[in-house]
């Protein structure tokens, strides 16, 4: 099922605690460019099935990135990218915008998303692994 844009952005302010619908929505927009570069395939098609059009547009038209980043460097590219931002915010940034996506997406989807992303993506999506 596909959230409404205003759904998907209630659920990242409400997440991320942000003071305004611009902030959560930079938010987004920052971090699902930078999810986009590191998912391929059927499985980038499918979430991007999920969201709403235009942050669709986002993931499937992804920041380059080299390499899989690691979530410690996903956090702080996240933080370059959001002016005034520090590690501690985007981390806040990052758990409101994948927390939101992995309740969008399910459990299968989420699965196969987590196969494709470095190791401690997991917390990051709000879904820690058992130990």
């Amino acid at each position: 099922m596909t959230l409404r844009r205003e759904a998907f952005l209630d659920h990242v302010s409400e997440r991320g605690q942000y003071e305004t619908r611009a902030e959560a929505e930079r938010a987004a927009r920052v971090v699902l460019a930078l999810l986009g570069a590191h998912l391929v395939g059927e499985v980038r098609a499918q979430l991007a099935a999920h969201l709403p059009e235009e942050f669709a547009l986002i993931l499937l038209n992804p920041l380059q990135s080299a390499e899989p980043l690691p979530p410690e460097r996903f956090v702080r590219a996240t933080a370059a990218w959001i002016e005034g931002a520090t590690e501690q915010t985007a981390t806040w940034d990052v758990s409101a915008v994948l927390s939101t996506v992995a309740d969008a997406v399910g459990e299968d989807l989420l699965g196969q998303i987590l196969l494709q992303l470095p190791c401690g993506y997991d917390l990051l999506f709000g879904r820690p692994e058992p130990t």
